[in-house]
């Protein structure tokens, strides 16, 4: 990420920064901007406090700042601040944390 971004997400969303489409196929093709896919990974940039639970306190979220998510191909919202590019999802958009 080249700039910090002062985003607080509300509740049990999460502001996710996805990483760069591909710019060449398997085979070595170079693909213009047209037919590249939508990435499905990013870096979770910022968490919201949870979730709030029916007894006044809030679930604690499973994913971190920090942490590369797989989520689905069309949830959340795509916005821009500050010139990038972010998605803001709810937790349970997030298909899978990538563990290395």
């Amino acid at each position: 990420m080249s700039k910090k971004i002062n985003l607080k997400p509300l509740d049990d969303r999460i502001v996710v920064e996805p990483l760069a489409a591909e710019e060449k196929t398997a085979g070595g093709l170079y693909l213009p901007d047209t037919a590249k896919e939508k990435p499905q990974r990013g870096t979770v940039i910022s968490i919201g406090p949870g979730k709030l639970l029916d007894n006044g306190t809030r679930a604690t979220l499973s994913v971190a700042v920090g942490d590369e998510v797989i989520y689905g191909k069309y949830s959340g919202s795509d916005i821009e601040i500050d010139g990038v590019e972010v998605k803001i999802l709810r937790e349970s958009d997030v298909l899978a944390k990538v563990v290395k």
